[in-house]
């Protein structure tokens, strides 16, 4: 059996509800881990999990059990021996980037690859309004959230409601709600609701180009970026043209590929360059004099993680009146 992600409860400690001297938030790092906090407990690169902490609760690992009482307390970033000393992990402060690995999926996601590039393209910064559809499992909405605050604002909506009311717990429990309102809505058919507000508008939507009027709407006239993520080309078609006839200028589709390298150590043997009689000699005598060198190279890998989703990106200018 691979990690266990299982809680023991420990029956002894009725349940309740926690609150922290200091709250913890994804945007707001503090030094000490307390009772009712969210961390990210790390395994191995491959290997981590987030756990909210509750004094008398025990957490399984493929090391042994993980008390919560022996992390609270202990500064994040902090080495926690568990299993007797059998092994040990890292208690680490939870960011945006690592919650996108360790969320619970209640939709597929998108990664931090593609989340880079649409914080880039949409000029987001501290005070942006954003306006975001879907919800699903939250994985954008912390990474613009960060990236806007501490003034900033984020309207995202979602037509599930049981996901949009999930979400709306989490950014409490992460210390966000000031930051972020959640609707319960289908833009597709009922719009945004906003007018004049935003200065960015992402859309990860099935079929994004039914929201691209409600998108403009809600978008400043002073203007501003939207991006729509799809997996399908056939999507981008059909939302690229409803794009163009409203307005749209400078759309651009991307696809964002990660590609690492491992860097290792090659040895090779020394070149000998001296003079033809010396390599004839060289020869004769055998190679058991050679010598090697070692340097360092990267190395691509054999294969690379696939297709993800299209980024499409376009700008809507001011509108010029005319007299």
């Amino acid at each position: 059996m691979t990690d266990s992600l299982r809680i023991l409860t420990n029956t002894s400690v009725p349940n309740r509800v926690v609150k922290s001297a200091s709250k913890m938030s994804f945007v707001r790092y503090k030094e000490r881990v307390e009772e009712g906090d969210v961390v990210i407990i790390y395994l191995t690169h491959e290997s981590m999990f987030p756990l909210t902490l509750e004094g008398g609760r025990i957490f399984q690992t493929r090391f042994g059990a993980l008390r919560h009482s022996d992390i609270i307390g202990k500064r994040f970033g902090s080495k926690i021996l568990c299993g007797g000393g059998r092994g040990y992990v890292y208690a680490l402060h939870p960011t945006p980037e690592l919650w996108t690995l360790t969320l619970p999926h209640r939709t597929q996601i998108v990664y931090t690859t593609d989340i880079s590039m649409l914080t880039l393209q949409l000029d987001l910064k501290p005070g942006s309004v954003v306006v975001e559809s879907g919800t699903g499992s939250g994985s954008v909405s912390h990474a613009v959230i960060r990236t806007i605050a501490p003034t900033g604002h984020l309207y995202t909506f979602e037509f599930h409601q049981q996901r949009a009311e999930k979400a709306r717990e989490e950014f409490a429990d992460h210390g966000l709600s000031n930051l972020v309102t959640v609707t319960h809505r289908n833009v597709c058919t009922d719009g945004f609701g906003l007018s004049d507000v935003a200065d960015a508008v992402f859309l990860d939507l099935p079929s994004p180009w039914e929201a691209v009027v409600s998108a403009k709407l809600a978008l400043k006239k002073a203007g501003g970026r939207l991006c729509s993520f799809s997996p399908c080309v056939e999507q981008i078609q059909r939302t690229c043209d409803k794009l163009r006839s409203h307005g749209f200028c400078d759309i651009t589709t991307m696809e964002c590929l990660l590609r690492t390298f491992d860097v290792r150590t090659i040895a090779l043997p020394e070149p000998d360059l001296g003079s033809p009689d010396t390599c004839v000699q060289t020869q004769s005598e055998g190679s058991e004099t050679a010598q090697n060198f070692t340097f360092k190279s990267a190395v691509p890998p054999k294969d690379m993680p696939g297709h993800t989703g299209f980024l499409t990106f376009a700008t809507l200018y001011p509108q010029v009146e005319t007299s």
